[in-house]
């Protein structure tokens, strides 16, 4: 069984690619504190696979994070502290995983890659 975690990032803040990077990778550590240490040590094993998809806005991010959260599933928002680019409380990213991929792709396998 295959594992990885995703990443949603919001697409309509039109985040500079070093401030996106920042908040992806404060999703994927938020994420994978959550996780199951089992799910955390197959993830490791077998390479640590990410993939960084885009949703459209803060109303999509929610959808996406309640549905992961209905199907058991680990999650890290991230809340921007606004000390550069967005206004302070900016929801930016979501870290879903480490989990089996055909998990992770019931919620979010229509997604497209950033």
């Amino acid at each position: 069984m295959e594992y990885k975690q995703v990443i949603l990032v919001r697409q309509d803040l039109k985040l500079p690619k070093g401030k996106m990077s920042a908040q992806v990778a404060h999703a994927s550590v938020g994420a994978l504190l959550k996780s199951h240490k089992d799910d955390l040590k197959k993830w490791q094993s077998q390479g640590m696979k990410k993939i960084v998809l885009k949703v459209a806005d803060e109303k999509e991010l929610l959808e996406y994070k309640q549905k992961a959260e209905d199907a058991g599933m680990a999650v890290s928002l991230i809340e921007d502290a606004g000390h550069t680019v967005v206004e302070p409380g900016t929801l930016t990213c979501l870290g879903i995983g480490p989990h089996p991929e055909e998990k992770i792709d019931k919620v979010t396998g229509k997604l497209k890659c950033v």
